[in-house]
């Protein structure tokens, strides 16, 4: 009878160190069905918020007199903005990194008024929301609080 307990009792034990490693391996693997968003490609401005201090926020939707593309490739960004009520060209170039919730746009160079800007601060650093087709980069206050967001939508 005492052998019978031994072996029931070596078995359960061996059973639930498997089932725990199981368990762990699991969580740790990746699902092939889940999708992992990327800037990479081409995106075309849909609308800004401005966020007010009494929690309300404005919407000022793209038009054709304000059209904005951005495009990432693995290491690099460009942008250009079209104001037919601004003769200011508005473009600028550089490098990015993106993580979950960071989007960092160091920007090496770009139109003349925007070089004015890269002389004073030349990383800009957004709170980022990326999904597969649309993405929003979120300005925020030394309090991390919004202040407005630039929102994306694919277009290739």
């Amino acid at each position: 009878m005492k052998n019978y307990l031994f072996i029931l009792f070596v078995v359960l034990a061996f059973s639930c160190k498997n089932n725990s490693n199981t368990a762990t391996n699991d969580d740790v693997l990746p699902n092939p069905n889940e999708k992992n968003p990327s800037l990479q490609g081409a995106w075309e401005l849909i609308s800004y918020f401005n966020y007010r201090s009494d929690g309300s926020i404005d919407t000022i939707k793209s038009s054709n007199s304000l059209k904005q593309i951005k495009m990432y490739s693995p290491t690099k960004v460009m942008w250009s903005r079209l104001r037919v009520s601004d003769s200011l060209d508005w473009f600028g170039y550089g490098d990015y990194t993106a993580n979950d919730s960071v989007l960092t746009e160091v920007l090496d160079y770009g139109s003349k008024a925007m070089n004015n800007i890269i002389k004073e601060n030349k990383e800009f650093v957004f709170k980022l929301i990326l999904e597969e087709d649309k993405f929003s980069q979120i300005t925020l206050d030394e309090m991390g609080n919004p202040m407005f967001a630039e929102n994306y939508k694919r277009i290739e």
